[in-house]
C-alpha cells in the first residue's frame, strides 16, 4: 500500500493522512484514530491496520496489501457482515 492509497475506505482516508495524525497528535489508545476523517469508524475492516499503524515505531516497518488486495479483501470481509 502507498502512502496516498485509501486505508479507511469507507471514509476514504489515507494512509498518509493517518501516519500524520499519529505523528501530530500522538493518539494514546487505537480508537483515538477515529478523530483522523471518521477513520475506523465505518464497517471496522481497517481497525486491525489502523491499530497496528499506531503501534509501530517506523512506517516503513510495518506492510500492507497493496491497494486492490486490501479493497478486494474489505469486499469479502463485508459480504460475510451482510
Amino acid at each position: 500500500m502507498k502512502d496516498d492509497d485509501e486505508l479507511c475506505l469507507c471514509f476514504h482516508v489515507t494512509k498518509r493522512k493517518v501516519m500524520q495524525f499519529i505523528r501530530v497528535n500522538q493518539p494514546g489508545v487505537p480508537s483515538q484514530l477515529s478523530e483522523c476523517f471518521g477513520a475506523g469508524t465505518g464497517c471496522g475492516w481497517c481497525r486491525p491496520f489502523l491499530k497496528r499503524l499506531m503501534e509501530q515505531t517506523d512506517d516503513d516497518s510495518m506492510s500492507l496489501p497493496d491497494s486492490e488486495a486490501y479493497a478486494s479483501s474489505r469486499r469479502e470481509y463485508r459480504k460475510k457482515k451482510s
